[in-house]
């Protein structure tokens, strides 16, 4: 694990920016930045637009490691290059910006309240390929959708679960155990996972690993784990939230950083002009940095 990128994550002042919707997710992604589905056909097409949506955010000389300490790419992403290089590379070299992969491959069916991971059989294979493209760590996604303990449960052994599979790979695992913004019972639910999640944390020995948290209702609510010593870093996902909201919840969380999606590229445009797409791209880093900096 490359030591300057453990210490950037650990001290930085600044966001990690989530560039990581993978198949199901672009299209809303693509129409959210004016691209409509009529203006493309396929696949290929579909991943060649969403990429070089990414390559202009991260090109824009408003995207660098003086506010976004790190950056989470899907697959594909890892697999091309930005300017002739390679995505994490660039990312590294160029920005200062730490790079991440998203590693799950999707939700499974809902039980108890909760969606665990899919399974993830050529998960080693990619740990493989990460290490080789010089990525620092990993982030995977399941999802709490109401306070059932079964649930809550089944969603954290498999984070923790998988994630000692990430440490053993020499990769710093982010886990994202969300919780469903609409969930009837949210801070309930968020009750029976900061119980887990420190009890998981507990058992880690002397290694250390990343949350990725829904913003909590009750302000500070994780600041058990994020003083914790297993613990890097907190960060929160914005889940639906306007950037508004989520820079307005996350401000009042100390020592939580932000890693948000749709809110940081909320406002941007294919159809804008270079300078209109940097001027609301500062804006909009600026905002969720001094957020992240204020918790």
């Amino acid at each position: 694990m490359n030591t300057e990128q453990l210490e950037k994550i650990r001290a930085g002042h600044g966001f990690i920016a989530a560039l990581d919707q993978s198949g199901g997710s672009t299209p809303k992604a693509l129409r959210l930045y004016g691209i409509e589905e009529s203006e493309y056909s396929g696949d290929e097409a579909m991943f060649d637009l969403i990429h070089q949506m990414r390559s202009r955010i991260i090109m824009s000389p408003t995207f660098a490691g003086d506010r976004v300490i790190g950056a989470i790419l899907f697959e594909m992403t890892m697999d091309r290059q930005i300017a002739g290089v390679d995505t994490a590379d660039f990312l590294w070299n160029n920005k200062g910006v730490v790079p991440f992969l998203k590693v799950d491959k999707g939700l499974a069916d809902e039980v108890d309240g909760a969606q665990i991971m899919k399974a993830m059989p050529d998960l080693d294979a990619l740990l493989d390929r990460a290490n080789a493209k010089n990525i620092f760590g990993t982030k995977m996604r399941s999802v709490i959708k109401d306070a059932n303990q079964a649930g809550v449960q089944a969603v954290v052994d498999q984070q923790f679960a998988v994630g000692r599979q990430i440490l053993a790979a020499g990769l710093m695992p982010i886990l994202e155990p969300e919780v469903d913004i609409h969930s009837p019972h949210k801070a309930e639910a968020e009750a029976l996972l900061k119980a887990a999640l420190l009890a998981g944390a507990d058992a880690l020995g002397d290694q250390q690993v990343m949350f990725k948290l829904t913003l909590p209702e009750a302000d500070n609510f994780y600041a058990e784990l994020v003083e914790h010593p297993n613990v890097l870093k907190v960060v929160a996902l914005s889940g639906g939230y306007s950037r508004e909201e989520s820079n307005a919840r996350l401000s009042r969380n100390r020592g939580v950083i932000a890693s948000f999606s749709r809110a940081l590229t909320e406002g941007l445009s294919a159809k804008q002009s270079d300078a209109e797409f940097d001027e609301t791209l500062d804006a909009t880093i600026a905002s969720i940095a001094a957020a992240s900096i204020a918790g």
